[in-house]
C-alpha cells in the first residue's frame, strides 16, 4: 500500500445494472485524486466474506465503461446476511487494511451496506438497478438504458404486430415497481400500459383493445410489469408471468390474436446510455468525497438533477411512489380519438 494513502474498497451486489462500470471507474479514478488507493471486491458480499480483492489498471476500466454488468461481477449471498457473514466479512477488509467500502446496487444490497456501517465499517451506498425503485433519488444507474432496450424491442413487435393485426403483450422487468413499464410505455406509445401500483382491470383493458381497432387500427401494444398479480418473478412459471395472463385473458374474452414476449434480462444488458454513464460518475465521485470527509451510513442520489446524500435507512424496504402525472399522461395518451 502507498506511503499515507487510505485505502477503500467497491463492490457490486445484486441484479447487474448498464452504468456500473462507469461508477466503479469513477470511485477509483476520484479516489485515486483524493488520495485513496481504491480496490475491487470480486461477486459481491459472497466474494467479500472470502477476501476476494482485485486491484485495477486505467486499461482495464477505460475498457470496460461502455459495456453493460459489472466488471466486478455479482452474487448473492444468504451467508452475509448472518452476524457470522459479516464478521467474517469485516475481518478480510481489516486486514486488506480497508478503510471504508462503497456498495453499488439496490434494496437489499444497501441492506447489507448498513449492517456493515452499524458494524465499523464506513460504507457508503450508490444505487444501481434498472427497477427505478429505490427511494429517495430520482433515479438509480441503468433504469435510462433499460427503458431503451425496452423501447428499441417494442419498435421491432410493432413491425410484426401491424403485419398480422395481432395484439402484443410485452412484459418487462421492475419485479413489484412499474417505472419500467409505465416511461416504456409512454415512449413507444403503447395502447395500454398496466403496472403494480394501479388495480388492474382486465375487462376494461379488452374494452380498450376493442375500441383500439374499431377505430381503425387492426394491432396494439400492451406494456405489462412483470409484479401485477403479485407473483413472485424469481419463483414463477411462464404461465404465471403477468404478461402470458394478460394475453390469456384477451385471447378468452375477446376474438384478438395474442401473443406475448417477455423481455426478461435483455433490459439488464447493454451498452449503458450516455445518462446512465453520466450518473454514476456524478454518484461515483460523491461517494469518494463522503469517504474523504469520514460521512458514511449514507446513500448518495440524485434530486432534481442535484446530487444529495441521504441516511442508508431512508432508502431500505421504502416503497418508490409511482409519478402519477405520468400515468395521468398515459392515460390521455392512449385514449381512441
Amino acid at each position: 500500500m502507498t506511503q499515507n494513502r487510505r485505502r477503500i474498497a467497491v463492490l457490486t451486489s445484486g441484479g447487474d445494472a448498464p452504468g456500473m462500470n462507469a461508477a466503479i471507474r469513477s470511485v477509483v479514478l476520484c479516489g485515486t485524486a483524493l488520495n485513496f488507493e481504491v480496490i475491487g471486491v470480486e461477486r459481491g458480499y459472497d466474494g467479500l466474506m472470502r477476501g476476494s480483492f482485485v486491484e485495477f489498471s486505467q486499461r482495464v476500466l477505460d475498457e470496460n465503461l461502455h459495456r453493460g454488468g459489472t466488471l466486478l461481477r455479482s452474487a448473492r449471498s444468504h451467508e452475509f446476511m448472518t452476524r457470522e457473514g459479516r464478521a467474517q466479512a469485516i475481518e478480510h477488509l481489516r486486514r486488506a487494511g480497508i478503510e471504508g467500502l462503497v456498495v453499488i446496487g439496490g434494496d437489499g444490497s444497501f441492506a447489507g451496506a448498513l449492517a456493515l456501517d452499524r458494524e465499523g465499517m464506513p460504507t457508503v451506498g450508490i444505487p444501481g438497478t434498472i427497477d427505478n425503485d429505490i427511494a429517495c433519488t430520482d433515479v438509480s444507474i441503468g433504469f435510462d438504458t433499460a427503458l431503451n432496450t425496452v423501447i428499441h424491442a417494442v419498435n421491432q413487435l410493432r413491425d410484426t404486430a401491424y403485419s398480422h393485426d395481432r395484439v402484443y403483450v410485452v412484459e418487462v422487468m421492475g419485479r413489484n415497481s412499474g417505472y419500467i413499464a409505465l416511461y416504456s410505455g409512454l415512449a413507444v406509445g403503447a395502447e395500454a400500459i398496466l403496472i403494480p401500483e394501479i388495480p388492474e382491470d382486465l375487462d376494461n383493458l379488452v374494452a380498450k383493445i376493442d375500441q383500439v381497432h374499431k377505430a381503425g387500427k387492426a394491432h396494439s401494444i400492451v406494456i405489462v410489469a412483470e409484479g401485477v398479480g403479485g407473483v413472485p418473478s424469481s419463483t414463477r412459471r411462464y404461465e404465471e408471468s403477468a404478461g402470458f395472463r394478460v394475453a390469456q385473458y384477451i385471447s378468452e374474452h375477446s376474438h384478438h390474436e395474442t401473443r406475448v414476449t417477455i423481455l426478461g434480462h435483455l433490459q439488464r444488458g447493454g451498452s449503458p446510455t450516455a445518462s446512465d454513464r453520466l450518473l454514476a460518475s456524478r454518484l461515483g465521485e460523491a461517494a469518494v468525497r463522503l469517504l474523504a470527509r469520514g460521512v458514511s451510513g449514507r446513500m448518495v442520489g440524485i434530486q432534481q438533477n442535484r446530487v444529495v446524500d441521504v441516511p442508508l435507512e431512508d432508502a431500505i424496504g421504502k416503497p418508490k411512489p409511482i409519478d402519477r402525472e405520468y400515468y395521468e399522461l398515459a392515460s390521455l395518451l392512449t385514449a381512441v380519438v
